[in-house]
Parts: C-alpha cells; sequence; structure tokens
C-alpha cells in the first residue's frame, strides 16, 4: 500500500456531525463534519487510553472522545481534559494525527502522507460527473484480493473473452490487436477496439446483430483508480472505481457508472444490475490469484502484449515504490 496519494473513502451523503469510523490501509479513522459543514479526518484512537473517537460525539468543531471526554478540534490537537482542573496544562502529545480532505464526485477524499501540498498527486479527474448529459449510479463491491489485483483486473483487456462470455466478452474473437499506452499524470490510458457478441436481453432492442467492434478505452490513476470507457456508438458508458485498499487482504470498490442514455431513475436498477454482474464474473478469479499481491519484480510473472497497460501499473507503482520510498509502513499493533 501506498501513501502520498487521495484515496476515496466514503460517500459525501454518508459523512455528517455524527463521528463515522473509516477502516482502510489496515488503519482506523475518524469522520464527522465540524461546525462550517467541512469534512474533518482523524485517527480513530484518542492518545490518553485508546478510545474510539468514532464512538464519541461532536461539539462545534470538535469530536468528544467517550471514555474520559477528551475534545479534539480539527487538527488532531486536544482542547480541553475534562478532570483537569483550571488552569493544568495540556501534554503535548495530547493529540492525534489529521488528514486533508476534499469532496468530488459525490465522495470523500483522504490524503493519506507527508507530501506539502503543492506536491501532491491531484485528485483523478472525472470531468463527466455532474454534467447533466450523463446519469451517474454510484455502488461498492468488496473482494477478498488485495488492491494491486483488483487494479490490474480492471483494465486487464484479455480476460474478457473468458471471465465475461456470459455478458460482453466474446470466446469466439479473443485476440487483442497491438495498442498503445499513452501516459498521463501519475496513471496511463490505451485505447482498444473489442469484437463483442451479439446483443441480448434490453440490447438487443437497440443495437444491431451484426455490429461493429466497440471502441474502449481503459486506463488508470495511482494508486488504485481505474476507468473504463465504452463507446457503443448511440451509447456510451464510463466505470470509474476506486479500489480501497482496507488491508492486505481486502478491497472495497467504490464506483461510479455514468451513462448518457436511458437518464432516467427507471434505469438505474438495471445499470447496478450489470456493472455488479460483470464484478461478481472477475471475483472468483481475482480472489484466487496467488502471489495475493502483484510482485515487485517485472520477472516474477509471464507477459503478453496484450498486458502493455497492466504493465505500466506495474512499472509506476514500482517507481514510487523503489525510487521514491512511498511504500505506507505497517500501522502499530493493535
Amino acid at each position: 500500500m501506498l501513501k502520498n496519494f487521495w484515496y476515496a473513502c466514503h460517500l459525501s451523503a454518508e459523512v455528517t456531525s455524527k463521528p463515522t469510523q473509516l477502516e482502510m490501509l489496515g488503519r482506523l479513522f475518524v469522520l464527522y463534519r465540524d461546525a462550517a459543514g467541512q469534512v474533518v479526518a482523524l485517527d480513530d484512537r484518542c492518545p490518553h487510553r485508546g478510545g474510539s473517537l468514532a464512538g464519541g460525539r461532536v461539539d462545534g468543531d470538535c469530536v468528544v472522545c467517550p471514555y474520559h471526554g477528551w475534545r479534539f478540534d480539527q487538527a488532531g490537537t486536544c482542547v480541553k481534559i475534562p478532570a483537569n482542573r483550571d488552569g493544568a496544562q495540556i501534554p503535548r502529545k495530547a493529540s492525534t494525527r489529521s488528514y486533508p480532505t476534499a469532496e468530488r464526485y459525490g465522495w470523500v477524499w483522504l490524503f493519506v502522507g507527508d507530501l506539502p501540498e503543492a506536491e501532491r498527486p491531484p485528485i483523478p479527474p472525472l470531468p463527466e460527473h455532474g454534467d447533466p448529459k450523463w446519469k451517474a449510479i454510484h455502488g461498492t463491491f468488496l473482494w477478498r484480493a488485495h488492491y494491486t489485483r483488483v487494479v490490474e483486473n480492471g483494465m486487464d483487456i484479455a480476460h474478457a473473452p473468458f471471465v465475461h462470455a456470459r455478458t460482453f466478452g466474446n470466446p469466439n474473437r479473443p485476440e487483442v490487436d497491438d495498442y498503445e499506452v499513452v501516459p498521463h499524470a501519475w496513471g496511463a490510458s490505451a485505447a482498444v477496439a473489442l469484437v463483442a457478441p451479439p446483443p441480448g436481453g434490453l440490447w438487443s432492442l437497440f443495437l444491431p446483430k451484426e455490429r461493429p467492434p466497440v471502441k474502449t478505452r481503459v486506463g488508470f490513476y495511482m494508486p488504485c483508480v481505474t476507468r473504463l470507457d465504452v463507446d457503443l456508438g448511440p451509447m456510451k458508458m464510463i466505470v470509474f472505481s476506486s479500489n480501497l485498499p482496507l488491508d492486505e487482504e481486502r478491497t472495497l470498490t467504490r464506483w461510479i457508472m455514468l451513462r448518457d442514455f436511458f437518464r432516467g431513475d427507471w434505469a438505474d436498477g438495471n445499470s447496478r444490475k450489470r456493472t455488479l454482474e460483470i464484478f461478481r464474473e472477475d471475483q472468483p478469479i481475482v480472489e484466487a490469484q496467488r502471489p495475493k499481491a502483484v510482485p515487485l519484480d517485472m520477472s516474477a510473472e509471464v507477459h503478453a502484449r496484450s498486458d502493455a497497460i497492466p504493465l505500466a501499473f506495474r512499472k509506476l507503482r514500482r517507481e514510487c515504490i523503489v525510487d521514491r520510498g512511498w511504500a505506507l509502513a505497517a500501522p502499530e499493533a493493535s
């Protein structure tokens, strides 16, 4: 797992003035909104006796520990110890770590790292979100898998004819044409045309049986965001996924599916069903992969030409860990 990046960690609408516990990166955090409505993120551990701040309450701008009533402001600094007599000094170490937050695309983003603000990698762009031409739905999916395997699966081109033969893959046309990897800030993308099978279900009413190759673009943003664009001619879809590492064993995918057709609420159920169906097809394959994490050694697994975009992810991840030293230290034993 990596530091010095933004992580989409929660739905904005679900963070209120009541403390919310957040699990990610093998750690526990507490989220709440202060008096101005800004999201505050702190380590969910009172430095006094290790109480969970998420079990406490919010008073103005501060979160109050439920154990001894210690009060912490937005910077994580203890500003009141109720047991102290008037004038007693609050210890300098009476603080818990705070984290920068931002809200975008309906998500709360949390920055974990030590880079100054001007040097931080940006939050990945999703300019279509909020555009009235696009309808967006949100969802989650839990994997018993390392986040690196989930990220690679989200942009793996060659697996569709085999894993997704029941939905959109074409087992009769598994070949992948050579494609160009286009790097961008903290990631890369690639455009590939895939031969799809004849449409079924609701799609058969709108798409011809003899279909031209489907234009797709897959890409990633470090450390764990993937984007899939599907161009069906008159209809276009985007699946934007933040594959949040809960720990070394579990990944929570927070996804946004956008479509520029059937924008009424009546079509949301079908869109959600199809998105989750694709994740469920991937799930047993991804959860069975060994080793659990993508190897740092580029030669540890065999590669094909169709793996060019996942290899770009591996190279950038290795650069972050080996060259930049951005591997996140293991949390203290609980």
